[in-house]
């Protein structure tokens, strides 16, 4: 097990996990130099928001779990306590991106909302004991400089 995955195992409640995954991956965009936007309040829907080429993004940050079956699953809805039990949510027209840091394997992923599956997804780094390759969400798709590098080319043909 990695550095990370000790210190937040260590950490216990979700919500200090859920700060912790925050500050790191605010730290991955900035350091690539892609500004971050902070709402004001924490009730909003997003947690932050990026500025990259000409659009801004609004983006949910999700801690991936590791299965112990070569996933790092993470939930795409938002569950509330309520006193009559849990509210629970999508994300669609809210958001533009999950942004998921895993810290098993201490990277971070960004996941257009369109293409998140409903209630929780799995992003697979082992070939599955069946052998099965259709309709794997493969996390090298997903990784942070990938996607990055896909919105990057995606703007310079736009602009042509």
């Amino acid at each position: 097990m990695c550095d990370d995955a000790l210190y937040f195992e260590q950490l216990g409640e979700p919500q200090l996990r859920g700060q912790a995954s925050e500050a790191i991956v605010k730290a991955a965009f900035l350091r690539r130099g892609i500004p971050v936007l902070v709402p004001e309040y924490d009730n909003e829907p997003y947690d932050i928001v990026i500025q990259f080429g000409e659009g801004f993004h609004r983006l949910q940050v999700k801690t991936g779990y590791d299965t112990n079956e070569g996933t790092i699953t993470f939930e795409t809805v938002s569950t509330r306590s309520r006193s009559d039990g849990y509210e629970r949510s999508d994300y669609q027209g809210i958001i533009d991106y999950f942004v998921v840091y895993s810290p098993t394997l201490e990277r971070t992923y960004l996941v257009h909302i369109d293409d998140a599956a409903s209630g929780k997804m799995q992003l697979r780094y082992e070939p599955p004991a069946n052998n099965q390759r259709v309709g794997i969400n493969w996390h090298e798709d997903y990784e942070l400089e990938t996607v990055l590098g896909t919105l990057s080319a995606k703007e310079t043909t736009q602009e042509r």
